[in-house]
């Protein structure tokens, strides 16, 4: 198998967060086309594991594919699940700044058939490590965390063929919210009651959405004390960007509690 173990440091990172008995985690690039252009996310999974495990796309932060968003698709993964970091920007993209990352997700955020677009093909280059990995196809979900999380929710909103949704503390606008009678599978929406940057009126607007796609299973979690980044341990700007351990750990809970239900053998 080609695969690329992680850097000393970040797999110290990883054995941190997911334990001892999870020592096998590796990662390896996985490159893909979209109109000719070169993308490239980051395949994180198990290798100890053998038997087939379902299978999730995370789209990270506006930062993108980064160490850091590995070690995040490491603790999503742990022994249960194959994760493909999407790359929505592309393989020549890389931002380093926030005022990078800015562009480039504003940029996709302008567009969202493309943000859609390059999601779902994020999707068929994970159906595509199939035979080279463990990885069960008929169970597939979408999680993204902050920029990532909106893309998610654009891809449900496509009508995209996947088990189930989950977002952390991600944007829940959309140009389009009738999109969302297309919606074929469970929306977890994960979100920090005192996120600054979700303002009232994104989430009455998102609960409106929901409730109008009268079909649609969907939850939204508002966790008292958090704001946005609450998963994020990295993230240290008091009262807006905030890693807040106790509601990371019940947000993880909650989206594989989702992830055990729609998952689970017929």
């Amino acid at each position: 198998m080609n695969t690329t173990l992680l850097p000393t440091v970040l797999a110290l990172s990883l054995l941190g967060m997911i334990g001892v008995a999870d020592a096998a985690v590796v990662a390896k690039p996985v490159a893909y086309q979209i109109d000719g252009e070169t993308f490239e996310g980051t395949l994180v999974y198990n290798d100890a594991v053998t038997t087939p495990r379902p299978g999730l796309i995370m789209v990270p932060n506006w930062l993108g594919v980064t160490d850091r968003a590995t070690e995040k698709a490491a603790r999503a993964a742990s022994d249960k699940y194959v994760v493909l970091i999407a790359d929505l920007y592309g393989k020549a993209i890389r931002p380093s700044n926030p005022d990078e990352a800015r562009a480039a997700a504003t940029t996709l955020r302008g567009d969202r058939p493309l943000m859609r677009k390059r999601t779902q093909a994020a999707v068929e280059a994970l159906k595509a490590q199939a035979g080279a990995v463990a990885l069960d196809n008929q169970k597939l979900g979408a999680i993204g965390f902050c920029f990532g999380g909106g893309a998610i929710l654009e891809l449900a909103r496509s009508g995209a063929d996947l088990n189930a949704f989950v977002s952390f503390h991600g944007n829940l606008d959309t140009p389009n919210p009738a999109d969302a009678r297309n919606i074929k599978a469970p929306v977890l929406v994960l979100h920090g009651a005192n996120d600054p940057g979700v303002p009232q009126e994104q989430i009455d607007g998102f609960i409106a959405e929901m409730k109008a796609a009268t079909h649609v299973d969907w939850q939204l979690v508002s966790y008292g004390g958090a704001v946005h980044s609450f998963t994020d341990p990295y993230a240290n700007v008091p009262g807006r960007n905030e890693y807040h351990p106790v509601v990371a750990e019940r947000a993880f809970q909650a989206m594989n509690d989702l992830l055990d239900e729609v998952f689970q053998a017929p």
